[in-house]
């Protein structure tokens, strides 16, 4: 179904009607409903928070002994921030904490090429999203030091890293 169609078939329907399609589609799908929630009830920061602590116990696990180690997850929050609508400033912080809570882990424990790939494309992300959001004036502490870090700690593909952090300096 098109979007005209749609649109044509909603203004064709009572209030009550469209009313009781809203609350079907509320209870029937979890995406509906978390949206919905998110609307009326945003407390971003808290969820930011939330998404924050399971990050970490991702690489630091408190009730398990071995961590699964997923950056996934945290692209998962990011990415489901981003079309939740979160304040991009928030997430941008987000972003940020992932890479410096995976520098932390794997400054204790050895860690593959996949691993240091993908905390590039996450650095160089993070770059672009900032870049576009403006928030460089707020962010490029972090950012640096993020690189240093990767510099200290010996990571592979650091001179894509200095690319990418060459691309700041210049904007």
């Amino acid at each position: 179904m098109s979007k005209k169609a749609l649109k044509n078939y909603l203004s064709s329907l009572p209030k009550k009607e469209l009313e009781i399609q809203l609350l079907d589609l509320y209870n029937r799908f979890p995406a509906v409903k978390e949206y919905y929630d998110f609307i009326f009830n945003p407390k971003e920061e808290k969820r930011i928070q939330e998404a924050k602590v399971k990050i970490s116990n991702e690489f630091f696990p408190i009730r398990r002994k071995k961590p699964r180690a997923r950056r996934s997850l945290a692209q998962k929050y990011i990415k489901h921030f981003i079309v939740l609508g979160v304040n991009p400033f928030l997430i941008a912080d987000l972003m940020l904490y992932a890479i410096e809570i995976c520098q932390s882990f794997s400054e204790e424990k050895n860690v593959n090429d996949v691993f240091y790939r993908s905390m590039l494309r996450s650095y160089q992300q993070v770059i672009q999203y900032v870049v576009y959001h403006q928030f460089m004036a707020d962010y490029s502490v972090r950012i640096e030091k993020i690189y240093t870090t990767a510099t200290a700690q010996n990571w592979s593909y650091l001179e894509d890293f200095s690319v990418a952090l060459a691309e700041i300096k210049e904007v």
